[in-house]
Formats: C-alpha cells, structure tokens, sequence
C-alpha cells in the first residue's frame, strides 16, 4: 500500500528537484514557472533496515521492501482556483493523493527566479492554502446546490449530507481546513463523495540552502518553524540541491559526505517517517518461500483484512496468523530459537497487527 504523496507549492520553489532526488528521476527542472505541466510519477522503495536484517537470517531469493509514491504537480500560483496557470488541472491532480508535502522555498538565490521578489516562506504557504480553500469551498456549495435538491424530494440521505456540508461550509467560508473540523466518522461518510483538498493531511518541506542545515539562527527559517509548530503542521528540513549531489555517490562517499554536512537522515526517509507518522501506517513483514516482504497497512487493521492485502483468497480463508515481532526474532537470530523461546503467538481474526510484526498466515484455499 505505502502512500501516495502530492508535492505541491508555489512555481520555482525547488518540488521538481525535491522530486528527482526523492526518487531518483530525471524530470525536467527548468528556472521558470510551469516548466512542469504533466505530473510526473516516481515509484521509491520504502528503505527499513528490518527488512534487511530478517532477510540476513532467512536468506531468501528475494527480497521485497513496501512502496510509495511520489507524485511531482505543477506550481500553484495565486488565482488557481479560478483557472490561473492552468490551476484547476493541477488542483484536480492532488484530490488523488493520500497526503500533501507542500514545497516552501526558505533559500536566497538570485539566479533562480521566484514568483514573488522576497523570501517569505510563510506568505507562499498562505498563497498556496488559499487556493485549496477556495476551491473547497467553491466544491461544497455547488455540492450543496445539488443535495440540496434531492434533499427537497424527501431523500433523507441527502438531507443529512447537506448538514454536513453546510457545517464545512461555513468552517471553509472562515478559513478553516476540513482537517482541523472535529468531525466524526458519520459526518465524514456523510461527505465522502466530495474530495475536499484540505482534507488531506499535510507536511511541509522547507527546502533550504547547504548554509541553513543545522541552523537555528536562520530567520526565515525559524519563523517557518515557528509557524509549524503553532499549527501543528509537521516539518521536514531539507536541502533538495544537496540531495540531489548525494544521489550521485556511491553509498560509503555519501555517508562521509552527510556527516561532513551534519545530515543525519537522508530526505527520503525523513519525509517517510513523517509521513508513516501522519498516516498511521505501520509496517509488518512475511517470509513465505523464497520471499521476504514488508507490506504496509492502516495502523488498527486486524490481521484477517492485512491477509487480505497479501491476497483476497488468504483474508476468505483465514485460519489464524503466527506472530512474532521483529525485535524478538532480530535477537534470537533464526525461526527456530524464538519458537523453542515460546515467542511465536498464534492470533485470530481480529488481532491488531503492530508495527514490526512478522507474520505468517495460515488459510484454507
């Protein structure tokens, strides 16, 4: 499953080279606005060092990490939401996505143009947000307008939709996101047919220069930070440039450059943790065969639907799933040492799969 993430923000603030160096592509990043027009698409394996190490003890054939996607749409600018710079496309692209990661450029470089002639990382994001409310909102009424008809007719369904989106309404009318709505699982099924923007959880990514790592001088940046953290929006550092250099050495010149720069993570998995994070995602692992496999799900999902992911013929004929958690296995070193430890549980239908779990099925074909 992994996620798909939706990097958006104003022309010329550094997404197209944050996604290259994310993933590892080539797509055309270019000193001027819209030089992206078609999303462009990359693929990542999701690195997570207990996958290597389970495999290190099975030996298998194979080895299959869980995936995510990384989805490069072109700048918004002010005016989106009315057709400005071709704004309902790219408006319409982030409706399918499973989070945002909203680009803010924090880095002075007079050769590389801005939509804007100042820093102000904060002001780009309101830009941005703007738009997203304003065609939430243009989504709700028209919603509205059309229930609402239904509604008169006598459909009580409709009726209850309209509620719900009137409440939205208003909340989109004072500049509220959908996210920061305290709606329950009703008014939310109540609204699922309209794709709000602001529904989807967001982290925002500070692209800075080499200068600013590590730096808690910086005033641009601290005030992004500052902002952040009153919102409660999660926030990522990262140096797309920079990056994008560390993508072209080999694995033990990258190291030794990271930690010459003070970079202790790389960028992809920061943006993963965080995002694994925002999404309550949560990682467990099988070795079937010759395969050892991370797989990715919804934190809360019982152990028959996390079958079911494997293959639906696992989740009709579900027995019971064999659980031990990565920690345990990773300690005792083989299969065999933790089942003579007694750490294998064997679990049933409605077992919470945990992060880590390393899980083997046991279904009737």
């Amino acid at each position: 499953m992994g996620f798909s993430c939706g990097i958006i923000g104003l022309p010329n603030v550094g997404k197209t080279t944050l996604f290259n160096a994310l993933t590892e592509s080539d797509a055309q990043a270019e000193n001027y606005p819209f030089c992206t027009v078609d999303p462009n698409n990359g693929i990542v394996a999701v690195p997570d060092k207990r996958l290597t190490d389970i495999a290190a003890i099975f030996k298998p054939e194979k080895v299959t990490p869980t995936t995510l996607e990384f989805v490069d749409i072109a700048g918004l600018v002010k005016g989106a939401s009315q057709g400005e710079g071709l704004g309902n496309q790219f408006l319409a692209q982030i409706q399918q996505m499973d989070a945002i990661a909203h680009v803010v450029r924090c880095f002075q470089d007079e050769n590389i143009s801005h939509t804007y002639e100042t820093i102000d990382p904060i002001r780009d994001m309101q830009v941005v947000e703007t738009e997203l409310l304003i065609r939430d909102l243009d989504m709700a009424q028209k919603r509205i307008k059309k229930q609402g008809k239904v509604a008169s007719g006598g459909d009580k369904e409709a009726k209850l939709e309209v509620e719900a989106l009137e409440i939205i309404e208003k909340a989109l009318a004072n500049g509220q996101k959908v996210s920061s709505l305290a709606l329950n699982q009703t008014m939310l099924q109540r609204v699922e047919n309209t794709p709000f923007l602001t529904r989807l959880p967001t982290l925002v990514i500070a692209n800075i220069s080499e200068d600013q790592i590590g730096s808690k001088t910086d005033e641009v940046l601290s005030g992004l930070v500052q902002m952040c953290n009153e919102h409660s929006l999660p926030l990522v550092e990262i140096c797309a440039q920079t990056e994008s250099e560390l993508d072209e050495l080999e694995p033990d010149e990258r190291q030794a450059y990271m930690a010459e720069l003070g970079i202790a993570e790389s960028g992809l998995s920061q943006v993963i943790t965080v995002g694994y994070r925002l999404l309550k995602l949560v990682s467990f692992f099988t070795t079937v065969g010759t395969e050892v496999r991370a797989w990715t799900v919804l934190d809360g999902t019982m152990a028959v639907k996390a079958a079911g992911r494997i293959h639906t013929d696992m989740e009709r004929g579900f027995i019971r799933a064999e659980v031990v958690g990565a920690e345990a296995l990773l300690e005792y070193g083989s299969e065999q040492a933790i089942r003579e430890k007694g750490l294998v549980r064997l679990e049933g239908k409605e077992y919470i799969v945990q992060d880590g779990d390393v899980i083997r099925f046991r279904f009737n074909v």
